[in-house]
């Protein structure tokens, strides 16, 4: 199944570095059987454009928990959504919310199609939204609003073989 895995700059690293990576509790999203009967139009690929940005959301709460974290590697590099594309087996977490899936175990790199990461003029706008995310989350309107100023941001697309250039050129 194809997937998209919410990540961020450090896991993104890792996968370079390790040639696999384990998504953060197993969470990725996908074109599901639920989100296909959530929409009454759309192709499949108007629906993975749906999963991308629930991944893309996704990123940015794992960004929240790395900057509130404080570590060394969060401080070193930039804030920027992270959501990698691989095929891997899922199973569906209709339960969480119509395209999240769970995969199971590490995504290693021979799975991993490409990866779309936010270019360096997102970045006010994705550390913007990282601080409020969780009241967007809440319902607070002024909130919503930042956090869609940053998904608004178009995510930049990378080939496999292009990560290791990107991050060196970080």
């Amino acid at each position: 199944m194809r997937v998209y895995i919410p990540a961020t700059l450090a896991m993104l690293q890792q996968l370079v570095a390790d040639d696999s990576f384990q998504p953060l509790s197993g969470t990725a999203f996908a074109v599901t059987p639920t989100l296909r009967e959530s929409y009454a139009e759309g192709d499949d690929e108007e629906l993975a454009e749906v999963a991308i940005g629930e991944a893309a959301l996704a990123s940015m709460r794992l960004l929240a928990a790395e900057t509130g974290q404080a570590g060394p590697s969060s401080q070193e590099l930039p804030l920027r959504r992270v959501v990698v594309i691989a095929d891997a087996e899922a199973t569906a977490r209709p339960d969480l919310d119509d395209a999240v899936v769970r995969v199971s175990g590490r995504v290693n790199r021979n799975q991993v199609v490409a990866a779309y990461v936010d270019n360096a003029d997102a970045e006010p706008a994705v550390r913007a939204a990282i601080a409020v995310v969780d009241e967007a989350d809440l319902g607070d309107e002024d909130a919503e609003f930042i956090v869609g100023d940053a998904q608004d941001h178009a995510l930049a697309w990378y080939a496999t073989q292009e990560l290791p250039f990107l991050l060196d050129l970080l």
